[in-house]
């Protein structure tokens, strides 16, 4: 086994830790440690363009809890890489919350691309999938701010990352509970012509897959999947039809908080903005059906987080 490397992965919506090692017979991840909490680091960023200081203590409490276990396994200062996206690129006041992590941690967190975001995501996610057919993939990861669209077979050779995510849409439309026609309809506006933008960059009727990452696709597939606790094994690889998904995300949208908050499978931070990034899924799905042969998605529990820590490994001697 190779030395443990920590990857983590600050959103809009959640901070989450990887710690693990590579088999070295197989080339897999091996995890010791896969955890997430949902801070909300992003709260109110699309309307002020800065972090608010009781969001930015509640992911640096998150940040000094990973520190003890990565600390606990051994790893080396060197093998840890903190990527934070979508909230951070956007926030003026981002110097606090860099400075907090590298006080706790001792490294400076990388703002990334949404391009270099992309990329991880596709190669987290295609890496665990075996039985994927031939030809160009294409892997949509819906974040809290961002969305990006990823297309390749070994290797992306497409990508664009999209200023919508669950709690930026949330945020700017879907402000009643449940949300009204006309709010779903502004929302649904704004995602359809983000999305013919991104047409123009990704061919989206060469994917011969259609592979979605992150909490807002593994949360539509464990409620299709009836399942009460949330399952990863359950989850990852799942395939739903076109259709189905349709169903299921209309369901989350037009829900009370309160009715989703009695589906147990749903984690808590995610009540309040699943209807959003359920509709964002529902959409790209239906695009991405609409422009080639495809009648399923999959889905995928491994993504950015994973990308980062094969990026790590492949960087240790």
């Amino acid at each position: 086994m190779s030395a443990p490397v920590a990857a983590i992965d600050c959103g809009t919506n959640s901070i989450r830790l990887l710690i693990a090692r590579r088999d070295e017979a197989s080339g897999a991840l091996v995890d010791l440690e896969r955890r997430l909490e949902m801070v909300r680091l992003g709260l109110g960023v699309d309307r002020t363009g800065r972090f608010d200081p009781v969001a930015v203590e509640r992911t640096l409490e998150a940040a000094r809890r990973y520190r003890a276990l990565i600390q606990h396994h051994g790893v080396a200062t060197q093998d840890i890489r903190f990527v934070a996206t979508s909230a951070t690129r956007d926030a003026a006041n981002r110097d606090l919350f860099i400075e907090g992590i590298h006080e706790i941690l001792g490294i400076v967190p990388e703002v990334i691309s949404g391009g270099e975001e992309a990329a991880l995501s596709f190669r987290g996610a295609v890496s665990t999938i075996a039985d994927l057919p031939a030809g160009p993939r294409l892997v949509v990861d819906i974040g809290g701010g961002s969305t990006e669209l990823v297309l390749g077979e070994a290797a992306p050779t497409h990508r664009i990352s999209m200023d919508m995510g669950s709690v930026r849409l949330t945020e700017r439309h879907l402000l009643t509970d449940p949300p009204t026609a006309a709010e779903i309809g502004a929302a649904t506006v704004e995602i359809d012509a983000l999305l013919d933008r991104a047409a123009v960059e990704v061919p989206l009727d060469q994917a011969t897959s259609l592979v979605g990452v992150a909490g807002t696709v593994t949360t539509v597939t464990a409620v299709a999947a009836g399942i009460q606790d949330y399952r990863p094994d359950v989850t990852h690889g799942a395939s739903l039809t076109i259709d189905g998904l349709g169903d299921i995300c209309r369901t989350l949208l037009t829900e009370t908080r309160a009715e989703r908050a009695r589906r147990t499978v749903i984690h808590p931070g995610r009540v309040d903005v699943i209807g959003a990034g359920a509709l964002i899924w529902s959409r790209i799905a239906d695009r991405v059906a609409g422009a080639g042969t495809l009648t399923s998605a999959r889905t995928s529990e491994h993504d950015i987080l994973d990308g980062i820590a094969l990026d790590l490994l492949d960087r240790v001697p």
